[in-house]
């Protein structure tokens, strides 16, 4: 098999796959057989048929079997050969028999180069974490009107025990509580979205346009079933898809941007995962780790 690979751009490549005389024919004849055992041809019961016949009668489906077996074997073979990693399935044209041989061409996108300045020991600063006495008078208001009552319902015991707690100091530990874990988690997520822009600004890369396609198709998807569930009407979300997509993109960009330099820091550092979807956090543990940490003040 000879292939030919032609660089479209950073990451477009097109593949000529030329597949030899011998390989193809050896294919057709082991179709031509399996089609032979099953053939319903007039005047011979099933698997009697001679071969010129089933050659006569069957010669398009058996190319069209030759073309679905050869065509994804060879171009897995090529993209081992030539050491390419496609991030999308290949467009395939070009496809024709020549002098008993077979040839296509597959255009497909493959993994970018990533140039990354730094990715250890970025700052990172965390706010710290506490509930004051206002987040609670607001959480309380939040509940009183959820309830249905009015502002001169007293907080103590009583409404404690309405919502299911023996007194109100229990109930006032159990929203602390809560609060807390949910304010840790947005430090958290502050103190990511830093690694992350520091990240995006201290990488080069151009991204695959297909993967780009595909993750802004995904929030658009997204956030037109959030609509939904607001009870936005379908036709609403439908005359406004263009506007969300515009204003989407910049964040489909990002997202594909810090994917693959993620992957690039996981391949230089060796980070290792059981499944592709836990490298990202894999990733992002080793880089919090290699952080310069900073405490700020702050609720």
């Amino acid at each position: 098999m000879n292939t030919s690979l032609k660089k479209i751009d950073a990451c477009k490549r097109e593949m000529i796959i030329d597949i030899p005389k011998d390989v193809v024919e050896k294919k057709f004849d082991e179709i031509y057989k399996m089609i032979q055992k099953k053939a319903q041809i007039k005047g011979f019961r099933a698997g009697a048929a001679p071969m010129h016949l089933v050659q006569s009668e069957h010669g398009q489906l058996a190319k069209e079997e030759v073309l679905k077996d050869l065509i994804p074997n060879s171009y897995k073979e090529a993209l081992e050969k030539e050491n390419l990693m496609p991030v999308n399935l290949p467009e395939v044209s070009d496809v024709a028999f020549k002098d008993g041989g077979l040839s296509f061409k597959a255009s497909f996108e493959v993994v970018p180069e990533v140039k990354i300045k730094k990715y250890k020991g970025v700052e990172v600063k965390r706010k710290k974490v506490s509930v004051t006495d206002e987040d609670l008078k607001k959480s309380f208001e939040f509940i009183r009107k959820s309830q249905g009552l009015d502002d001169k319902t007293p907080i103590d015991d009583s409404f404690a025990k309405g919502l299911g707690y023996p007194n109100l100091k229990e109930l006032e530990e159990t929203i602390k509580s809560q609060m807390e874990l949910s304010k840790q988690q947005e430090a958290r997520n502050d103190v990511e979205n830093q690694v992350a822009e520091q990240l995006l600004k201290n990488s080069e890369l151009e991204i695959p346009q297909s993967s780009l396609a595909k993750q802004l198709d995904y929030l658009v998807e997204d956030t037109k079933h959030r609509m939904a569930q607001q009870g936005v009407k379908k036709e609403e979300i439908e005359s406004k898809e263009q506007t969300i997509r515009e204003k989407l993109k910049p964040l489909a960009l990002n997202d594909v941007k810090l994917y693959f330099i993620l992957d690039k820091i996981a391949e230089l550092e060796n980070i290792k995962v059981d499944k592709p979807e836990h490298k990202t956090a894999k990733v992002m543990e080793f880089l919090l780790k290699e952080a310069k940490w900073q405490e700020e003040g702050g609720a």
